[in-house]
């Protein structure tokens, strides 16, 4: 049974060879249009993707290195590198579905959005919040969050969720790297979102780089946050302003690599750019109490060493 499974797999993609040297649309693609032009839906899902194409994040230097913006029919990759990196890289996923809610609400779509968490990286990253999210810039009456109990039951819910077309934008967050998320399963979920002409935001928390049909992969972390600005314009001394994420662009077909600060504003539901840091602060905006600064240790524990090769003895006993 396995080695049917793999074989079939290799015809699969050995199709999708041809057929991309030839210049012809996808098997897989191709299956999906001849259905539903016998369920007569084809021209309607014609004329949806190509009225939605991407999403412009209102940065210039980001929407030019993505070619316009966010795609709104593939796989976009949101990664973080370790898990305490998690919020930044939930936040950012989500501060661009507000976006995308607030474009589609200009042009009279209030579709929902869909949330699959895996369990695995529920624990570690938690649960949506309603009142966070509606603080944040999101409306929790179209917010609809699923806690699959296996990771092969997220993946089919996400599938089927793209292909249904009912939601505005579909999230599969996901912990690591696991062995049943791979390429193939990858490439099903990107064919999927373009026949439907939707986006799928594939959160990655504490994963590494690896192959993908995403079109775009993007490294979120935190960054320090602004002072809160006043109506006047000035800065509220103490405050702590909008979220900012540091942004690194590191799969797309531009061969210059981008790192930027976004800044997300929840009000206007809007990216802006934002400078970097000011690391060496003026006296006056020093802290009174910086405390004692302590030398490093010269004679702590060294760190561990990486396992590297071993025997295993047999038991004397």
């Amino acid at each position: 049974m396995a080695q049917n499974a793999l074989a079939r797999e290799r015809l699969f993609a050995l199709r999708e060879t041809i057929a991309k040297l030839e210049g012809k649309p996808a098997p897989a693609l191709a299956a999906v249009e001849r259905e539903a032009l016998a369920l007569g839906k084809t021209g309607q899902q014609d004329t949806k993707r190509d009225r939605r194409g991407c999403l412009p994040f209102g940065v210039t230097s980001l929407d030019e290195a993505m070619g316009g913006g966010l795609p709104l029919d593939a796989i976009t990759e949101i990664r973080s590198a370790l898990f305490r990196d998690a919020g930044a890289a939930c936040g950012f996923a989500l501060a661009a579905a507000a976006l995308l809610q607030r474009v589609e609400e200009e042009a009279g779509d209030r579709s929902p959005m869909l949330w699959i968490g895996d369990a695995v990286s529920t624990i570690e990253a938690g649960l949506p919040y309603a009142v966070g999210l509606q603080d944040f810039g999101l409306q929790p009456g179209r917010f609809v969050h699923a806690s699959p109990r296996k990771l092969d039951e997220a993946l089919w819910l996400a599938e089927t969720a793209v292909e249904s077309g009912a939601f505005s934008v579909v999230i599969l967050e996901i912990r690591g790297n696991p062995a049943h998320f791979g390429l193939t399963e990858s490439r099903r979920l990107g064919l999927r979102a373009k026949a439907a002409g939707r986006p799928l935001f594939l959160l990655r928390q504490a994963g590494e780089e690896e192959a993908s049909s995403a079109v775009f992969r993007l490294l979120a972390e935190p960054a320090p946050s602004g002072m809160r600005a006043l109506p006047d314009g000035s800065r509220l001394a103490g405050s702590i302003g909008n979220p900012v994420f540091r942004l690194s662009l590191e799969k797309s077909r531009n061969p210059a690599s981008l790192s930027l600060l976004l800044e997300w504003n929840p009000h206007e539901r809007q990216f802006f750019p934002v400078g970097e840091p000011r690391h060496a602060l003026t006296p006056d905006e020093r802290s009174a109490y910086p405390g004692a600064q302590l030398s490093a240790s010269f004679d702590g524990q060294d760190r561990p060493q990486k396992m590297g090769p071993f025997l295993a003895f047999e038991r004397a006993s």
